[in-house]
């Protein structure tokens, strides 16, 4: 039985592994800290995911390769950049990772691949991957494709109309310009 908590990934991709889960969001400490909580709090997103293990020969006769594909799926709650309100954001991950021996190995050949390339461990935690994995998914800008509320697109200060808006803006610099006459 492999669990994700401590998956031995050479075991697990020498037995052509297969295992599927579904995680609560809240499972993932660092993705919730990237979340709009009023919204996680309503209805608790769920992280599907499924993890396989391969290994594959090395065309040039070498040592072969231990592989494990990453898929997962959740929808989660960010805030909209544009109304900041609640936006679901449909985040998906479909990764392959090469595990090599060392750390030195994988530095040399992580830039030459498209795949990632990690050191193998005795035992890894899924979860870990997984997390990292989403929160690299997350969109640098997240917006709704048109916002549920109207959004003011302009930029006043209370304070100002208040006291008399009318008045000319005070410069900082208008002292030193008064000073070089």
């Amino acid at each position: 039985m492999w669990t994700p908590e401590r998956l031995d990934v050479r075991s697990f991709a020498r037995a052509s592994g297969q295992i599927t889960g579904e995680a609560p969001v809240t499972r993932f400490a660092r993705l919730v800290e990237e979340l709009f909580e009023s919204s996680l709090a309503e209805v608790p997103a769920l992280v599907q995911w499924r993890a396989e293990g391969s290994v594959r020969e090395d065309p040039q006769g070498g040592t072969p390769a231990i592989w494990l594909n990453l898929h997962a799926k959740a929808v989660v709650p960010l805030q909209c950049q544009r109304c900041l309100g609640s936006v679901d954001t449909a985040l998906e991950i479909d990764r392959w990772f090469r595990f090599v021996a060392d750390e030195v190995t994988a530095e040399a050949q992580d830039d030459e691949c498209e795949e990632d390339v990690l050191v193998l461990e005795p035992s890894m935690s899924l979860y870990d991957l997984l997390e990292d994995e989403l929160l690299m998914s997350l969109p640098l800008v997240p917006m709704h494709d048109t916002c549920p509320v109207s959004v003011v697109m302009q930029v006043s200060d209370p304070g100002m109309a208040a006291e008399g808006g009318d008045k000319p803006p005070v410069h900082p610099f208008a002292a030193l310009a008064r000073l070089k006459k």
